[in-house]
């Protein structure tokens, strides 16, 4: 017959066991692409050119047309995108009974102190025994 009992333990340190999933899917990625400038037209700062310039304008009622700038279009594409999750599946659990150290792994947090199940046995040479 085995002698039971509940005690508690000083917890002396807990460490998370994570476990690490990784999932992918693919989302839409949008990016805008600005229309190219036209190039400016090319000057030249000549008296020539001036004069030349300034009589055309008296004589044309039309202003040089502008070049025509098209607003930036959205370039959409599906691109796949990884994400990492880390969730704690466990602790690994040090702790004090007795002046001895022990360590197990447990579903939960236990805080700073530890219920622990004691159990004594005599020993008797040669009787085999199950441990739970």
């Amino acid at each position: 017959m085995e002698n039971v009992r509940l005690d508690y333990a000083q917890v002396l340190a807990v460490e998370p066991v994570y476990q690490t999933l990784r999932a992918s899917r693919t989302e839409m990625k949008c990016e805008e692409k600005p229309a190219p400038r036209p190039a400016p037209p090319m000057q030249d700062d000549g008296r020539w050119n001036k004069l030349v310039d300034s009589v055309k304008g008296v004589f044309t009622r039309d202003p040089e047309p502008q070049p025509k700038v098209e607003p930036a279009k959205p370039t959409c594409r599906m691109v796949p995108v990884e994400r990492e999750f880390r969730r704690p599946i466990a602790y690994d659990v040090d702790y004090l009974y007795k002046g001895f150290k022990y360590r197990s792994r447990l579903a939960e947090d236990p805080g700073n102190r530890l219920r622990i199940r004691v159990s004594v046995m005599p020993y008797i040479p040669g009787q085999s025994f199950a441990t739970p």
